[in-house]
């Protein structure tokens, strides 16, 4: 994108005397630096001198904060923002029965009618724009249309996507009747969402898959058909369990995306979060067909080696997730990407005597690049630029934590945390202002969890107790 070298006459909103983090393809870092917008895209960047004449609507005085580009979480459950903590209390009474995500997370997003769903959303993104999150890919769960809603109050950008379970057989365990499609059902649910959203901007949604090993391969092939047709991405999980592995290997004598390359489905539309435990061939795979993924650093470490330097070195789209609070408790995709450092360090250092495998400043492209890509986004997103649309993060720096301020990209990408957040911007439009949400009321919100969550809880444990 060729940016202008004058400032223009005048602008929507002016941000003035940052340290702008640009993570653009010079990786410039302008000290005093400003950034004029014009609608919802970056009009200019350049040196906070150079910007005095500009007339703009409104002015942000960005003095002595870092204005960096949003983060994406790549890999997020809408429906499970409200279980964080839940199943770590029921640990403390009772061993918790393994894998998790079929005995404990889709029942719980069963128990969800669709204004639970609604506030869950409002819950979920509000906490994403208070940690610097100002994009995210809804992995699939129950009443989507509710998701886009909430999104849409919040002002953030996102992906919403169905839940899609179509069999149940080989997981032995019974899926809530709700959770569980006829193969039309699933097929009609899904291009529905997609067709319902079509128009948005901000919003969109995707198709699912929520595992090989709960979806039927006629699902599957109709799913990537439709997914084509319409030119959206599907998105699921894959080689997240050693389960999924042993369920192909025994079925089919492949490995998952081996299976999924001899049906023909495999191409850029495929999102596959966690992508944990791949073969050589299989990371091959992902390559020759260009296959995006996410590394959600709080939960995979449990399950495998993840093999996220590997991907990213290859040219891999891969971004990183929460996977939501369950993973951590936390969806600060910030705490995420210093995590996943400390794993990569304790895989690769350990074993390779490799001081540092992966850097901070990598992963910070991960969360922003890798995520914009992944999503299939970053012509618009993920780098500080001219023409890109204008979300952007404003953060603190005023505490002896980011003391001194020698290098702004040392500290954007090793020291920053979410709660550092003062000002979040999204399509070109303030949503937090100095750590205050702007349209939303935190305070209603507040109440009506306290409503909803016995309720909620209690048809839950009827249905794990």
């Amino acid at each position: 994108m060729n940016a202008p070298k004058t400032a223009p006459e005048c602008a929507d909103i002016l941000i003035r005397r940052a340290h702008v983090v640009t993570l653009d393809p010079e990786n410039r870092v302008i000290s005093q630096g400003a950034i004029a917008i014009s609608g919802n895209r970056i009009a200019w960047i350049g040196k906070d001198s150079d910007a005095a004449k500009i007339q703009a609507k409104e002015v942000i005085d960005a003095n002595d904060q870092i204005a960096m580009p949003g983060l994406i979480d790549a890999h997020f459950h809408t429906g499970q923002q409200l279980l964080r903590g839940k199943l770590q209390a029921i640990a403390r009474s009772r061993p918790l029965k393994l894998p998790v995500w079929k005995n404990y997370l889709i029942p719980w997003e069963s128990c969800l009618d669709p204004e639970d769903v609604h506030l869950s959303g409002l819950v979920a993104y509000t906490n994403m724009i208070q940690v610097g999150t100002t994009c995210f890919a809804e992995a699939g769960g129950p009443h989507p249309d509710e998701m886009g809603r909430a999104a849409l109050e919040v002002g953030i950008r996102g992906f919403i996507s169905q839940s899609t379970v179509d069999q149940s057989e080989n997981i032995g365990a019974t899926v809530p009747p709700n959770m569980l499609l006829t193969h039309d059902e699933a097929l009609e649910k899904n291009t529905s969402l997609v067709d319902r959203w079509k128009d948005g901007d901000r919003v969109k949604a995707w198709m699912s898959l929520r595992q090989v090993i709960v979806c039927s391969p006629e699902l599957i092939r109709d799913i990537t058909v439709e997914a084509q047709s319409r030119d959206v991405k599907i998105h699921t999980h894959l080689c997240e369990g050693s389960y999924e592995i042993d369920y192909t290997a025994e079925k089919f004598g492949m490995r998952p995306t081996e299976w999924l390359e001899s049906m023909g489905v495999l191409s850029h539309r495929l999102h596959c979060a966690h992508s944990v435990l791949l073969s050589d061939r299989e990371l091959d795979l992902y390559e020759q067909h260009s296959l995006s993924a996410c590394h959600c650093g709080f939960g995979n470490y449990s399950i495998g080696h993840p093999r996220l330097i590997e991907m990213w070195r290859r040219g891999i789209d891969i971004g990183l997730g929460t996977d939501g609070p369950g993973g951590g408790g936390t969806i600060d995709l910030f705490q995420v990407a210093h995590v996943a450092r400390v794993g990569q360090q304790a895989i690769h250092s350990s074993t390779l005597h490799w001081k540092d495998p992966i850097s901070s400043e990598e992963l910070l492209r991960v969360a922003t690049h890798g995520g914009a890509r992944a999503l299939g986004i970053f012509d618009h997103v993920g780098s500080l630029e001219v023409g890109k649309k204008a979300d952007i993060l404003l953060a603190d720096t005023s505490r002896m934590d980011h003391r001194p301020m020698q290098d702004p990209l040392f500290i954007a990408a090793s020291v920053l945390v979410g709660r550092d957040m003062d000002t979040v911007l999204v399509d070109g439009r303030v949503v937090m202002r100095k750590r205050e949400m702007v349209g939303i009321d935190v305070e209603r919100i507040n109440a009506r969890l306290i409503e909803r969550m016995p309720i909620i809880s209690e048809r839950f444990e009827k249905l794990v107790g």
